[in-house]
């Protein structure tokens, strides 16, 4: 049986080859983890302003519902224009409409209440663009003008 002999003239350069091959694979995978982190913080930070739209239009719906039994009741839609969130860049805005009344309202005495209908719509606006659009029903009851001591009574 031969028996071989390691020679090392043959075998000068490989570790620096494979070393070399390794620091690449290593250089890359480095590379896209940092890049995939770089796209989930983005990602994040657009999540963010979402919300932050999200919210500023429940602002708005919320001021909007405030001052509903303020607006008159003729149909024409009554639009707020952009208004400024506390402390932010973001903004709301509104456009509520009257859409009629009902005076059938289920368990009360027929002609003493009247249901009015209102429609909100309202939009927020954040940085990148982000923008929330909601739309949100109202319903308040009201008196026809009949005795003040039944208001709110069930018959």
């Amino acid at each position: 049986m031969k028996q071989r002999h390691f020679n090392p003239s043959k075998s000068r350069g490989a570790a620096l080859i494979v070393g070399m091959i390794l620091l690449f694979v290593i250089t890359l995978l480095a590379i896209s983890g940092m890049s995939a982190s770089s796209t989930e913080l983005i990602m994040a930070g657009n999540e963010q302003y979402r919300q932050r739209a999200n919210q500023a239009a429940e602002i708005g719906i919320e001021q909007s519902l405030r001052v509903l039994s303020t607006l008159a009741q003729d149909g024409v839609p009554v639009v707020v224009a952009p208004q400024p969130v506390a402390a932010t860049p973001d903004t709301w805005q509104t456009r509520t409409q009257y859409l009629g009344e009902d005076a059938d309202i289920p368990g009360y005495s027929q002609g003493k209440f009247v249901g009015f209908h209102y429609q909100i719509l309202a939009t927020g606006n954040s940085s990148r663009n982000a923008q929330s659009v909601h739309e949100q029903g109202a319903y308040v009851l009201g008196s026809t003008g009949g005795n003040s001591d039944t208001f709110g009574s069930i018959n």
